[in-house]
């Protein structure tokens, strides 16, 4: 059988104010694209498919038109709760899901209320199983009790011991004549970050070896972490890392899909497949004249610029004329002015406002006329 293996889609996710949502649904056609042209008998989503618990209602019916696309593409669908999904609100549209061929896991369940998903692989006709464990935070997998009571490294080992206990129960039925997979939402021992993860839930206090998942499973598709990576262990262990870069801190991350082949008696194969539609992210450094003269390389893009000269009025409205995909403009740390911890004393009792603000400029190395006019006019505005 055939499968794609995707995850951490984050449809919704804003960069620096810019919606993305047709970035969004041009990677996402890409993937429905890919599972048809590939005629997948399966989609494994492993979580976060949204960017927030409350996503909008553009972002939802984007994933829900993802969802449908892909099971009319005759693909058997599977998608689990990633941290930044809303684990009950999946669970209450499990049974209309349900109706349309696509399967959602929510919250943690037993092997026999849903948390293992049977079904045959419809253009081979081979018997699947797929045991799917959603997100699951630490405060609910440790008491507050333990957490006062024992140490951190202990309670890592019940964390751990917890998913381990999972795991064994899910995949307790997988069969010799099946292809056995298993998706799950977390962080294994060893993985990258992938840059534009959610710091708090991606803990390595927390986290999992790759040896917790049984031999017998041919293939696990994880997400969580956004970067493509498989992990050592007796069967694949495997992050798809995320379709679109959800931040600048993941511009060198490869976007890509995995398909994957596996029958009961042979390893899984996995294939990268390539993901082109999503807008790239770059980081560029320079002055506002070299700026100018690359401008054309990056007009397509999606900038992040540290500019190599000190603050000046005007300078963002500058660079962003020049290259309109300038979502952040820094002054380049070699020439941001050091800020003072304390201020110096004064020498005199009476410092007028405009002689605090023309201090204040020359500590940052603010050197403008026209910033010093302008506060002078607006402070005559505001107190004549």
């Amino acid at each position: 059988m055939k499968f794609l293996h995707t995850s951490d889609w984050h449809v919704g996710k804003v960069l620096k104010g810019r919606n993305r949502l047709d970035e969004q649904r041009a990677v996402l056609r890409e993937v429905v694209s890919l599972a048809r042209t590939h005629e997948v008998d399966a989609v494994l989503v492993a979580g976060d498919l949204y960017d927030s618990a409350a996503p909008s209602a553009e972002a939802q019916e984007l994933v829900v038109q993802a969802l449908m696309a892909l099971r009319k593409t005759g693909a058997e669908v599977v998608a689990i709760a990633g941290n930044h999904d809303h684990p009950r609100t999946f669970d209450a549209y499990r049974p209309l899901m349900n109706i349309a061929g696509i399967t959602l896991v929510g919250s943690v369940r037993t092997a026999d209320s849903g948390g293992v998903v049977e079904f045959t692989a419809p253009h081979t006709g081979e018997p699947v199983r797929v045991a799917a464990l959603p997100f699951l935070s630490q405060r609910h997998a440790i008491r507050a009790a333990e957490l006062v009571t024992k140490t951190p490294a202990e309670n890592s080992a019940g964390y751990d011991q917890l998913i381990r206990d999972l795991v064994t129960t899910l995949t307790a039925g997988f069969a010799d004549d099946a292809v056995n997979l298993v998706t799950a939402h977390l962080t294994v021992t060893g993985g990258a970050l992938g840059g534009g993860e959610r710091a708090a839930q991606s803990i390595f206090e927390y986290h999992v070896p790759a040896g917790a998942f049984p031999a017998d499973a041919h293939y696990v598709a994880l997400g969580h972490l956004h970067r493509r990576q498989t992990l050592p262990a007796a069967c694949p262990v495997v992050y798809s890392g995320a379709p679109i870069a959800v931040d600048f801190g993941e511009q060198d991350n490869t976007a890509s899909v995995c398909l994957v082949e596996a029958t009961p008696s042979t390893p899984a194969r996995v294939t990268d497949l390539p993901l082109t539609s999503a807008r790239k992210l770059k980081t560029l450094h320079g002055t506002v004249a070299e700026l100018g003269d690359r401008a054309a390389e990056y007009q397509d893009d999606y900038l992040r610029v540290f500019v190599r000269e000190p603050a000046r009025a005007g300078l963002r409205e500058e660079v962003q004329a020049l290259l309109p995909g300038a979502l952040e403009v820094q002054i380049d740390p070699e020439f941001r002015a050091e800020t003072p911890a304390t201020r110096p004393s004064r020498t005199r009792d009476h410092t007028t406002p405009g002689e605090l603000f023309a201090e204040f400029c020359g500590e940052r190395q603010i050197v403008d006329d026209r910033v010093q006019k302008l506060f002078t006019r607006l402070h005559d505005d505001v107190t004549s």
